[in-house]
């Protein structure tokens, strides 16, 4: 990881060399770049339905919004949890709602942040994709790790980037380090 992460860092300093000055530009925010409207589901739901939506729609992961039409965010689900549910649960995903599963502590970002602030909270929480919300905590987007790579490859030739491929290497190795587990969870 430590040599992706060099690599990530000399590269983006060997292009940021050769560029041509550019005008002041705006910085992008948050809303251009996330997906919109992204598939979601409830906590009462079954971790079955969870992992066909997930299926179907192409995703690793589904904001989980309150039951009622608010679509407030209240828990975040990833294929992981649902695999490991299923595995210390030994009960099949029809019988597993998934608030039993969920991040509940799911962190969030506004439409109006700009990019910085999303990588600092994937950099911090050590996560790839972020649920964006308005001010009524209603689910509006999702940003990703993936976004932000593709969006620091686009901005290669701009002088005055708002995401570099180095500062994309420092998200992922923040995400890739392992965790420390306090003795009590080892088994």
């Amino acid at each position: 990881m430590v040599c992706v992460l060099a690599l990530c860092q000399d590269l983006s300093r060997v292009i940021g060399r050769h560029r041509q000055p550019d005008e002041r530009r705006e910085q992008m925010r948050i809303e251009q770049l996330m997906t919109k409207c992204p598939k979601s589901c409830r906590a009462d739901s079954s971790l079955s339905h969870a992992a066909r939506l997930m299926w179907e729609n192409d995703v690793g992961c589904l904001p989980v919004t309150e039951g009622d039409e608010s679509g407030r965010l209240v828990g975040m689900i990833t294929d992981r949890d649902i695999c490991m549910a299923a595995y210390f649960a030994e009960r099949a995903l029809s019988e597993i709602r998934v608030a039993e599963a969920m991040t509940r502590d799911a962190c969030a970002c506004n439409p109006r942040d700009d990019l910085a602030e999303a990588r600092a909270i994937m950099r911090e929480t050590a996560v790839r994709r972020l649920p964006v919300i308005n001010e009524s905590d209603r689910v509006i987007g999702l940003i990703s790790l993936a976004d932000l790579a593709c969006e620091a490859i686009r901005q290669r030739g701009v002088m005055n980037r708002d995401i570099t491929l180095g500062e994309v290497g420092l998200v992922l190795a923040a995400i890739c380090s392992p965790r420390q587990c306090p003795e009590s969870e080892i088994r």
